[in-house]
């Protein structure tokens, strides 16, 4: 999954990260009301982590923006602030969840679990297209019961893909999705062509062909 926490307490901001990181999340940040406006603009995220009180603003504006724009996001507010006014405001604009500090790293992690599975798995932790099943908890993959070996790359390729199936996904958002904020360093999308590749001959080796190159656009995940 891909996460902006919007956060500028530093010490909180990477203690988030580092304990989402450990299960293989990709993890953005933002210091300031300028950067997080621009990233929750300009790119998808799974889940965005915004603090109301952020250096020169406020997330619920942020928070109104996303809303104004249909950004499919889910959104926990967190915040200093337990004030019952703050956290019906913050939901009344269409947050998912809000928490206060100080919190337990794991509690948060639950609350965006449960996101997850309320917004894109229909409240499972399990992801089906045909005969394709993807456990998110463990991260597996099975086809038609039987588990195949994905990479990291390669899982969190699938995932983007189910996820956004029957989509155009460009080159640049497969790169930013995997990539992050470090994709702005790749001279070429060679890695992606690789990933792709090799997701796509193990999911045709188990008769999965559902890859499928949007010429001059990108890929799309498609059943025949």
């Amino acid at each position: 999954m891909k996460y902006l926490i919007a956060e500028d307490e530093i010490d909180l901001q990477q203690s988030i990260v580092t304990y989402l990181e450990r299960d293989g999340n990709l993890c953005e940040v933002a210091s300031n009301f300028e950067e997080a406006s621009e990233k929750a603009y300009l790119y998808d995220y799974d889940v965005i982590i915004l603090d109301i009180n952020l250096v020169s603003g406020s997330g619920l504006d942020i928070l109104r923006s996303l809303k104004k724009e249909h950004k499919d996001v889910g959104v926990i507010i967190i915040s200093a602030n337990n004030s019952l006014t703050d956290k019906l405001e913050g939901l009344d604009l269409g947050a998912d969840d809000y928490i206060t500090k100080p919190f337990h790293l794991a509690e948060l992690n639950a609350r965006i679990n449960a996101i997850l599975r309320r917004g894109k798995y229909g409240g499972n932790d399990l992801i089906e297209f045909n005969e394709i099943k993807i456990d998110t908890r463990s991260r597996t993959v099975f086809i038609d019961g039987n588990a195949i070996v994905l990479t990291k790359k390669e899982y969190d390729l699938l995932v983007f893909f189910v996820s956004n199936k029957g989509r155009v996904l460009s080159k640049e958002m497969i790169a930013e999705h995997l990539w992050g904020d470090n994709s702005d360093l790749l001279n070429n999308f060679d890695f992606i062509y690789v990933h792709i590749n090799n997701l796509r001959k193990k999911l045709t080796a188990e008769g999965a062909k559902y890859i499928k190159t949007a010429y001059g656009s990108g890929y799309k995940f498609i059943g025949d």
